[in-house]
């Protein structure tokens, strides 16, 4: 009888990513998202747990310059990976045109969706620099205001387009 040499499912295991510029390495179990590690001990408060099933984009990030909601991407994912947050992203010229956008067009109310969305946002941006042809709304369309701060994004999200067909 051959003996199981696989780790048990829950086992510690080491992840390196670089998060915001800095390297990051810890023992987490393989079953942990990565926005249980942003979150622990206080590490990142932009990525917010909503529904925790992908569908509410309050913890949006970038994930190797990806927008993805944080409550999907395993721990065991993440090593090699480069993860961006809002925290990360407030010297990133994308991040300051959003940001101006967001609170010029009135677009923000209790908050708390507002990073997932202005990363999404950067998100779309960036891809439409690179020539993907990318609409902005579909950018944040996996994005939910509960507030229903809905006609200030659109408002947002037109400005950030005519500003970008200007460059």
């Amino acid at each position: 009888m051959t003996r199981n040499t696989q780790p048990e499912p829950c086992t510690p295991e080491p992840v390196t990513f670089e998060l915001n510029g800095n390297v990051v390495s810890q023992w987490v179990s393989p079953a942990t998202t990565l926005l249980d590690i942003l979150r622990d001990a206080g590490r990142i408060t932009s990525a917010r747990a909503g529904c925790r099933i992908g569908r509410c984009g309050a913890c949006t990030l970038l994930l190797n310059g990806q927008a993805v909601p944080g409550c999907l991407v395993m721990a065991w994912q993440l090593s090699g990976c480069r993860v961006e947050t809002v925290e990360g992203l407030t010297e990133d010229p994308d991040f300051i045109r959003v940001k101006e956008a967001l609170a010029t067009e009135s677009a923000l109310q209790c908050g708390y969706c507002t990073p997932g969305i202005a990363v999404s946002l950067v998100s779309g941006l960036r891809q439409h620099r690179c020539g993907d042809a990318v609409d902005l709304e579909e950018a944040v369309a996996g994005n939910l205001c509960r507030c229903t701060g809905y006609g200030g994004l659109k408002r947002a999200v037109d400005a950030l387009k005519e500003t970008s067909s200007e460059t």
